[in-house]
């Protein structure tokens, strides 16, 4: 009997050893880098965003967070390797959710990095309305008034806080890797108004994923966009800026999600505001997934 359990494991060990190894280079999940609020842990909190998308083989950082220095420290502590990312993405042009960049590109400088079409950080050409102003002549100036001496280029693009990066603008729905969509939206809101956008929306077989950063153009139109690519939204996770909504406006909110759009599971984090967390727990009870630093939340798998 002893031969033929060692005969036994001899065969099967191997088997279920590999079977480990595949499903650690296949998992199907989203861990929370970087937000203010989540269980305790050695994780550093700061006021951000940054999740790291594991699905279909792929490697996807969405955001930085708002500390470089926190940010790379919780990387660290989670054990993550961002050398093997494929790709980057920055949901729009505010620090907290940018200022880890600089650790990812210590760690990854050639790794692709996707941009809303934004002017400034990003090193994107300046508005032609702007270009037109600064190449205007008019006699009346004086010489030392003039720009450029009165030579102003043709062309002019802002430089960048990240030189050499690898910036790729978002203006059109875009399949940037197979099954994960980028998409832009542009704000009409005081404050954020004009600013773009991109959130990222990753197919799996029971619908897409949704992932915002931040919200700034509404998180009703990023859901209006998201559906033109599959109408079957499964969750929504990232920031939805609701801290200013009205307590009512919150409530109907949740429920067109689960009602209207048939969003099947939530799991808002950043700027969602916490009378908005409380109303999606009562609204999706165990559907709601607690989303804070350090969590991780699975995605669907499979055929």
């Amino acid at each position: 009997m002893k031969q033929i359990k060692v005969y036994f494991f001899a065969i099967f060990l191997p088997l279920i050893t590999l079977s480990a190894v595949f499903s650690q280079e296949q998992p199907a999940r989203i861990t929370i880098l970087y937000d203010a609020f989540g269980k305790a842990s050695p994780l550093k909190r700061g006021w951000g965003y940054s999740a790291l998308v594991e699905y279909a083989g792929k490697r996807v950082l969405f955001d930085t967070g708002g500390d470089n220095d926190k940010f790379a420290y919780n990387v660290k502590a989670l054990g993550l390797d961002l050398s093997r990312l494929d790709l980057v993405v920055l949901s729009h042009r505010h620090g907290d959710h940018t200022s880890g960049l600089n650790y990812v590109l210590s760690i990854n400088p050639g790794v692709k990095i996707y941009t809303p079409s934004e002017g400034g950080a990003f090193g994107t050409p300046i508005s032609p309305a702007l270009l037109k102003l600064i190449q205007v002549r008019v006699e009346a100036v004086p010489e030392d008034l003039r720009y450029f001496d009165g030579n102003p280029p043709e062309k002019m693009s802002f430089g960048t806080p990240w030189p050499g990066a690898k910036f790729i603008q978002i203006r059109e729905p875009t399949e940037v890797l197979p099954g994960f969509f980028l998409f832009s939206t542009t704000s009409d809101v005081s404050g954020t108004k004009e600013m773009n956008e991109i959130s990222m929306a990753i197919r799996t077989p029971r619908g897409i994923v949704l992932i915002s950063g931040c919200s700034h153009p509404g998180i009703e139109k990023i859901i209006e966009t998201a559906s033109k690519i599959d109408s079957r939204i499964y969750s929504i996770l990232g920031g939805f800026h609701l801290v200013d909504v009205s307590d009512s406006g919150v409530t109907g909110l949740a429920r067109s999600f689960r009602d209207k759009w048939k969003i099947e599971r939530m799991a808002p984090s950043h700027c969602t505001g916490q009378l908005a967390f409380s109303e999606f727990i009562r609204v999706y009870g165990d559907k709601f997934d607690h989303a804070g630093l350090g969590s991780i939340i699975s995605l669907p798998s499979g055929n």
